[in-house]
């Protein structure tokens, strides 16, 4: 015959009976106090920068101000223009991509390098392609 279970404590939020830590190891769970602590900090460092922290991030903003003079230019009725400018955006950004280490890629690095400037090249040939084979159309 098994031994029946041990009762449950009746407090619900009463920690369960358990092994002591060896001694010199830290406890494997920290406490609310220690999580609030490391969030706060995470918070202070979060919100200290204001700025893009690698070339990258910079270099990822230039490409969407160009994106957006070309979404731009496209409202205001040159959508070729402005879908090409668009296209030579993603292009820069795929160029940016494959000369940019990781680290300093910032916002350009999503997945890996090939995949990334693959992408980013099959994106900006499909603008270009539909760019000047689209027929004008009778207003």
């Amino acid at each position: 015959m098994t031994d029946p279970a041990p009762p449950l404590p009746e407090d619900p939020d009463a920690p369960l009976d358990r092994d002591p830590a060896p001694d010199g190891v830290p406890d494997p769970v920290p406490s609310e106090d220690e999580v609030a602590a490391g969030l706060a900090e995470e918070i202070e460092q979060v919100e200290e920068r204001r700025y893009p922290s690698t070339i990258g991030g910079a270099f990822y903003l230039l490409v969407l101000a160009a994106t957006t003079v070309g979404i731009g230019i496209v409202t205001a009725g040159e959508w070729r223009v402005g879908i090409r400018v668009v296209a030579g955006a993603i292009f820069s950004a795929a160029l940016l991509r494959l000369v940019l280490p990781r680290r300093d890629a910032g916002m350009l690095a999503v997945r890996h390098r090939v995949v990334d400037v693959l992408i980013l090249l099959l994106v900006g040939s499909a603008l270009v392609f539909l760019s000047a084979t689209i027929p004008d159309q009778p207003v």
